[in-house]
């Protein structure tokens, strides 16, 4: 779909048929003019089906509901689509514009075997409904791609859509709260238009967009440090945690998402932080931007090693995003009462079987651990509160964040492989 065009015309409403790979500046649109539309007015010629409708008028000008409606019956038959720009907004065809908007989502095609592939996904089109009193029609702006994804595709079944959040646009609204152009998070999945009920907040349906505590920065912070993987780190520490200054604190997959958060919020506490992540780059970001104390790469140092000479004295609290053997190590070297907030396994999410490791019962009994999971939805009642003092803290600088933007709506199942495949730095996120 193409952008939206203001074409004047004091007396009628502009029809234009322009192809979808002309270029979309005026002077190119100009001599493609087709349709002339009056009130009253009958239809002379007619667009291709393929064609891009444009319809428009001048500011102040009223537009003729009966030429707009019979512009869009027209071009709905055909297979057209259709964008309107109007001073005041599309109100003259709003009953109309819903039953026309062709959506496209990624189905989950195939299961995965070990790490997905983008022929495991397929782009589908559906056409969307009319908008029920109290839904919001909505556009995504940016999606997030997330480790979660994966652990979770072995409850879905082949052709659901893909599950994921959104920073959304309202472009159509029947809810008094939800007004047109503002914005919201929502959880549609991949998908670039949904319907959702603006009466269901949650998890499953949409969330407030964190305007006041995102102002003038990229809305995709709402998929990041000021969203949910902000909220992830902050809980996931503060409340299983409970760290108290002077403590050390270990991280895994440091220099992801949740991870890079979790450590500086460790700093911020007067933790000594040790991250553990996946390249020199990664490393070198860690220590010298975000200020870790010790930071190494995995794949080529010794846990134990590293351990032995950034926590001679013990590890207090370990923040857990990999699992599998290298978490029992670490758990190794815990400290009488130490806490273990687990927030993900990745390093087997695409293994076929669980791996086989070390049994860590003991360690939790003889050193009386407390190791617990979570999900960060049961912090619902005071998500506010998390969304409140990350921003506040990425405004005082004390929260540095990164993301690895991927352009295009079509490479997302792309961009979450990559990110599986660990090639982001911080949050993997996707600009539709």
């Amino acid at each position: 779909m193409i952008c939206f065009f203001l074409l004047v015309n004091k007396h009628a409403a502009i029809i234009t048929a322009i192809s979808k790979n002309n270029a979309t500046d005026e002077a190119t649109i100009g001599p493609t003019l087709s349709w002339i539309l009056v009130p009253g007015s009958n239809v002379v010629s007619a667009p291709s089906a393929g064609a891009v409708v444009v319809v428009g008028g001048e500011a102040g000008v009223s537009i003729g509901g009966e030429a707009v409606a019979v512009a869009v019956a027209v071009a709905v038959t055909r297979s057209v689509d259709v964008f309107g720009d109007f001073a005041g907004g599309c109100s003259p065809c709003a009953a109309t514009c819903t039953a026309m908007v062709k959506a496209k989502k990624f189905i989950f095609a195939k299961r995965f075997e070990g790490m997905p592939k983008v022929s495991d996904f397929k782009l589908v089109e559906e056409d969307l409904r009319e908008l029920k009193d109290g839904e919001i029609l909505t556009k995504g702006l940016w999606h997030s791609v997330d480790p979660y994804m994966r652990a979770y595709s072995v409850r879905m079944k082949e052709g659901d859509k893909m599950i994921g959040s959104q920073v959304a646009k309202i472009i159509e609204s029947k809810h008094s709260k939800f007004p047109v152009n503002s914005l919201v998070v929502t959880n549609a999945g991949w998908c670039d238009y949904a319907i959702a009920n603006g009466d269901e907040i949650g998890i499953n349906s949409i969330l407030p967009y964190p305007e006041k505590a995102i102002g003038n920065l990229s809305p995709s912070l709402a998929l990041g440090a000021i969203g949910m993987p902000g909220n992830t780190a902050y809980f996931g520490l503060l409340d299983i945690c409970e760290p108290k200054s002077g403590k050390t604190l270990v991280v895994s997959g440091a220099a992801g998402a949740v991870g890079s958060l979790v450590g500086q919020i460790g700093k911020i506490k007067g933790l000594r932080v040790i991250g553990f992540c996946g390249s020199d780059d990664k490393v070198a970001w860690l220590k010298n931007d975000l200020n870790f104390d010790y930071a190494y790469n995995y794949k080529k140092s010794s846990t134990k090693q590293s351990l032995k000479e950034s926590a001679p004295n013990g590890v207090d609290y370990y923040f857990d995003n990999v699992g599998g053997p290298f978490s029992d190590t670490v758990i190794n070297f815990m400290n009488d009462y130490g806490r273990i907030s687990v927030c993900g396994a990745i390093s087997y999410y695409n293994d076929d079987a669980p791996p086989l490791a070390p049994s860590v019962q003991g360690q939790l009994i003889f050193k009386q651990l407390r190791m617990e999971g979570f999900l960060v939805w049961r912090w619902m009642d005071r998500w506010s509160e998390g969304i409140r003092e990350m921003a506040k803290w990425i405004q005082e600088g004390k929260i540095k964040y990164r993301e690895t933007v991927t352009e295009g709506f079509e490479n997302i199942p792309k961009a979450f492989i990559e990110m599986l495949e660990g090639k982001n730095v911080g949050k993997a996120i996707v600009k539709a």
